[in-house]
């Protein structure tokens, strides 16, 4: 980092902590001088305060690992990369601000608590440093009621249908859909709740002013319609590998609950149920063939410990992350039938009846195993429901119900 820059940040900073545009310009230099995922730099930058935090580490007094982390990223870019997110309709959301989903991303600071010092794993349950957002809605409002859709980038078009049939019967009910702008399901499951003229968080492993993949480029220009992108990572950032696991932990604490539509047996989207289970969130499947291997992974979550909820509808997803009592889902209906109302002594009879000819009560009883009393008292009821009709002979079935 150059001494030029430093003197240019260090000024900025020596302002009140207060000052949006301090907290601003702070957590803009950490976004872009650590990577996400490191619970012990999370917990410092917590209880130190980002202000301090940036202060603590221009003056060298901060911990050493964290002091060579930062001075490896090179010169401040952090207004630089403030005046991008500007000028591309984006902002940089940081803890204090009313924005700042503190909410959502409360079981984070439990579980950054939880774990201890080290980097136990790249993907390591640690709350965000910042989040640039692009989009007018706000962060917290939409993420407030939100459901995760995802699942494999090589999905069937089975696959396909069913996110976005649940994406957009989300977004009837009144909630958001959160995914991660991938192809396959995540695609799917943003154009669904888009075509039902609602509005859908896309988290990314990039800048918010890259398209990755880009073939979704006009796709996210529809999300920022009336959506969010979101990331942790300033302008300018390239969609690493290792980002894509760290982004998943996001996608997960940003939501209410996980769903899983298609997953082959190590699909990334599986990453995203684990980390929404390790979060206590309710974690969901929707079954495929047995016969498909992309279906392979969403199968082991429902067969796992604890196992995963098997879901079908929208409402049934609701039934899991809603209000207990108040979003149940619908009973699914079935096929009604006048038999259904009938009795266990009605139903033989009937059974018992010829579809050609006419037979007598007599014939019926001993076919039906029955008294010929019980048979005289069930044949008016069977013939009111039209299921017989009296011919020549005696009785027989109806012609409609032949």
């Amino acid at each position: 980092m150059s001494a030029v820059a430093e003197g240019a940040l260090a000024s900025v900073v020596a302002g009140d902590p207060a000052d949006p545009g301090v907290r601003q310009r702070a957590g803009a230099w950490l976004t872009r001088v650590f990577e996400p995922g490191d619970p012990a730099l999370a917990r410092w930058v917590a209880a130190t305060g980002q202000v301090a935090a940036v202060r603590s580490l221009l003056a060298g007094t901060a911990p050493s690992r964290f002091a060579a982390q930062a001075a490896a990223r090179g010169e401040d870019r952090s207004l630089a990369d403030l005046l991008t997110a500007a000028r591309i309709g984006a902002r940089l959301v940081v803890p204090g601000d009313d924005e700042w989903p503190g909410r959502a991303l409360h079981d984070l600071v439990v579980a950054s608590d939880r774990q201890g010092g080290g980097v136990e794993r790249t993907a390591a349950l640690v709350p965000p440093l910042g989040l640039w957002v692009r989009g007018r809605p706000r962060l917290d409002q939409l993420s407030d009621r939100s459901v995760a859709v995802v699942g494999s980038r090589a999905s069937t078009a089975y696959g396909n249908h069913v996110s976005a049939e649940l994406a957009a019967d989300l977004w009837s009910r009144g909630w958001t859909t959160v995914s991660g702008a991938a192809t396959g399901i995540d695609g799917a499951a943003h154009r669904g709740a888009l075509a039902a003229g609602g509005a859908t968080v896309a988290v990314l492993a990039c800048g918010v002013d890259r398209a990755y993949p880009p073939r979704h480029t006009t796709l996210l220009e529809r999300v920022l319609e009336d959506g969010l992108v979101v990331s942790e990572w300033p302008p300018g950032s390239a969609p690493l590998g290792h980002r894509f696991l760290v982004r998943n932990r996001l996608i997960a604490a940003l939501s209410r609950g996980t769903v899983v539509v298609e997953a082959a047996a190590r699909s990334g989207s599986l990453a995203t149920a684990n980390r929404a289970r390790e979060l206590g969130r309710p974690v969901m499947g929707v079954p495929g063939p047995v016969t498909s291997a992309l279906s392979v992974g969403v199968h082991q979550l429902l067969r796992g410990v604890p196992p995963a909820r098997l879901v079908s509808s929208a409402g049934e997803v609701l039934e899991e992350v809603g209000s207990i009592g108040a979003d149940l889902a619908d009973v699914p209906a079935r096929p009604s039938s006048p038999r259904d109302e009938l009795t266990d002594v009605a139903r033989r009879v009937l059974d018992a009846c010829p579809v050609r000819i006419g037979v007598p009560p007599e014939r019926l009883a001993a076919v039906a195993g029955c008294a010929e009393l019980d048979v005289l008292r069930v044949l008016p009821v069977l013939e009111l429901h039209e299921l017989v009709e009296r011919v020549p002979g005696g009785w027989r079935v109806t012609r409609d119900r032949r």
